[in-house]
């Protein structure tokens, strides 16, 4: 289990969402996590329309984008399906127009008027092109989204103590740069880079998953994911990444998480079944259909099973 004081908030502070979504957030939202992509980027975009001056569709529209690229980038190492380090690619370029837009549209009304969401807005953009940095090894570029995200979302803290979904964004930055390798470590003193603890990190992810309006599976995909690659850590990651299976069961992507944590456990025959129900998911793009597939077929083929 995971220490309880990791799973409480922090002394005074009350984990309450503040945000007023538009409608139609929680079905975009829906979509992405369930693996439909196809359904949720046009979704974001009518919200663009309908709100243009507003961050929220575009970093709707950036995250559902980000599956498909996860899904096209993914290969099966170590035991596990992700899309590790890789370099520019088809795709990347309409992410990041989305993502600038967001945080173009933030900082505007910054400008204009402080508040915690426009700062969520902005640091949830500086995340999200980190990402894409950390996908391309784009190491210097990432590191300044990332600081830069970092102190988006510790003013929306500071503003509104009540926004987990800011937790979700600090609790990331200050989980990997914990984990961070002694040269790493190194660079990042001469970068000027902000340090962090991953057992806060830990328990910021679990506020997000607790309390976050936009951000609650999202935050559970990636500590799951972090507490498998980087402690090794497969029961606990596996408490974490079932709730995902059972609410998006036609996820192929969080049946090959979930798998690949039954492989390390080794439940074989639980791991084959989550691998064969990821590959029985039908889905509209056709590339990455055939990515799951390659991903299940080698996923099997290290548990000794056939398709």
């Amino acid at each position: 289990m995971l220490g309880v004081c990791a799973l409480l908030p922090a002394p005074g502070r009350s984990a309450a969402g503040n945000l007023s979504l538009p409608p139609g957030t929680d079905t975009i939202l829906e979509h992405i996590y369930s693996g439909r992509s196809d359904l949720a980027i046009p979704e974001a975009q009518a919200l663009e329309r309908e709100q243009p001056e507003h961050p929220l569709g575009y970093l709707l529209e950036a995250e559902a984008r980000w599956w498909q690229i996860w899904c096209l980038s993914a290969e099966y190492k170590y035991g596990m399906s992700l899309p590790w380090h890789r370099g520019k690619a088809a795709g990347d370029q309409a992410y990041l127009d989305v993502v600038a837009k967001a945080e173009a549209l933030a900082e505007a009304a910054l400008a204009k008027h402080e508040s915690a969401e426009m700062h969520l807005y902005a640091g949830m953009a500086g995340g999200l092109a980190s990402r894409m940095y950390g996908l391309r090894a784009e190491n210097r570029a990432g590191a300044r989204a990332g600081v830069r995200a970092r102190e988006h979302f510790m003013r929306a803290l500071a503003l509104d103590p009540t926004l987990a979904d800011a937790d979700m964004g600090l609790g990331l930055y200050n989980y990997y740069v914990d984990t961070l390798s002694a040269i790493a470590r190194v660079l990042r003193f001469f970068m000027g880079i902000p340090g962090g603890s991953k057992e806060e990190g830990i328990r910021q992810l679990q506020l997000a998953i607790d309390h976050g309006q936009l951000t609650p599976a999202l935050a559970r995909y990636y500590l799951a994911v972090n507490l498998h690659l980087f402690d090794q850590k497969y029961e606990q990651a596996l408490q974490v990444a079932t709730p995902l299976v059972e609410k998006y069961p036609e996820n192929p992507i969080f049946r090959l998480v979930r798998g690949d944590l039954y492989g390390k456990l080794g439940r074989k025959e639980l791991a084959i079944a989550d691998y064969r129900a990821a590959a029985a998911v039908r889905m509209t793009d056709a590339a990455c259909q055939k990515k799951i597939e390659k991903l299940v077929k080698e996923s099997l083929a290290a548990q000794g099973a056939r398709e």
